[in-house]
C-alpha cells in the first residue's frame, strides 16, 4: 500500500523540516488474511517484518515472520486458517508526519530503533522513515551551509 506524496523541499532548515519531507513508502498486510497469506507476502517481498493496517489504513502494529513461524507451527496451528490479528506486535514506535525531522530522531534514539513509521494524526500509515535517511538529511544541510567568512 502506498499513500506517498515525495515533498524535497531542500531549502528548509533541518530542524524545521517535517518528516513528510523525507519518509519513504511503506508496504503493509491487511489484518484480515491468514498467517499463510502474510507469510507467503513477506517472502514475496524478501523481508522479514511488516506493518499491519485495517481496511481504512490505520497501522495496527507489526508482524514478524519468525515469531509467526514459532507461534504458529510450534503450537500446531494452521498457518492457512490461522488469523494473522492474532500475532499482531501493538506497542511499535511511530511519528506523525507533520513532526519535525529531529523530533522523528529523537524518538528513535528513545526507542532504539533504526526505523519507525510515519502516521497521519488519524494513525493511517504513510510510510517509513529511517535514521540513515535523517543523517543524509544532516549531511545535505551541512554541505549547503554557506561558507562563513573569517571575522
Amino acid at each position: 500500500m502506498e499513500q506517498i506524496k515525495h515533498n524535497r523541499f531542500r531549502g528548509a532548515h533541518f530542524e524545521a523540516r517535517t518528516v513528510k519531507d523525507i519518509i519513504k513508502p511503506a508496504e503493509s498486510i491487511l489484518n484480515k488474511v491468514c498467517v499463510k497469506e502474510a507469510l507467503d507476502e513477506m517472502q514475496a517481498r524478501a523481508v522479514d517484518s511488516s506493518p499491519v493496517i485495517d481496511q481504512r489504513g490505520e497501522l495496527l502494529g507489526t508482524v514478524s515472520k519468525n515469531k509467526m513461524n514459532r507461534e504458529v507451527g510450534g503450537f500446531g496451528h494452521d498457518p492457512k486458517t490461522e488469523p494473522l490479528e492474532a500475532h499482531v506486535e501493538k506497542n511499535n514506535p511511530y511519528c506523525f508526519e507533520d513532526q519535525t525531522v529531529a523530533a522523528a530522531e529523537q524518538i528513535m534514539l528513545e526507542a532504539k530503533v533504526g526505523e519507525v513509521f510515519v502516521v497521519t494524526r488519524e494513525k493511517f500509515l504513510v510510510g517509513t522513515i529511517n535514521i540513515e535517511a535523517i543523517a543524509q538529511e544532516k549531511n545535505t544541510e551541512k554541505r549547503l551551509e554557506p561558507l562563513k567568512s573569517p571575522a
